[in-house]
């Protein structure tokens, strides 16, 4: 079976999902949907990755066709991977059917959709 789509997952510290976006946007991405979230990472992942654990996060999931998936992942990584204060992991799962997903692009703010 080949996917058309994928779903990109970007967990982020509190406050960087829009960074996320913008980043995914930049690469085509069209939206988001963001979940509070909170982790659970122990102190001995803090000392393995030396890197401060932040509880609470922002879970971001971008519905991609599978073309621009690569481009939009190491976007994110760029922008808002581990090494940056986002501290971000992302990774993608293939979707095998959508529903109600316009196919139109977005258009310039302010115009309207002819009929």
């Amino acid at each position: 079976m080949e996917f058309q789509h994928e779903v990109i997952f970007c967990i982020v510290n509190d406050g960087f999902a829009e960074e996320v976006m913008t980043s995914a946007r930049k690469e085509g991405a069209r939206g988001g949907t963001i979940i509070s979230a909170r982790g659970t990472a122990s102190h001995a992942a803090e000392s393995f990755f030396r890197i401060a654990i932040h509880p609470e996060k922002e879970i971001v999931m971008i519905l991609v066709p599978v073309e621009i998936k690569d481009k939009v992942l190491h976007a994110l990584y760029r922008d808002v991977g581990l090494s940056t204060p986002g501290q971000g992991i992302a990774f993608s799962m293939p979707v095998d059917e959508v529903v109600g997903l316009t196919l139109d692009p977005p258009l310039p703010e302010g115009q309207a959709q002819e009929k």
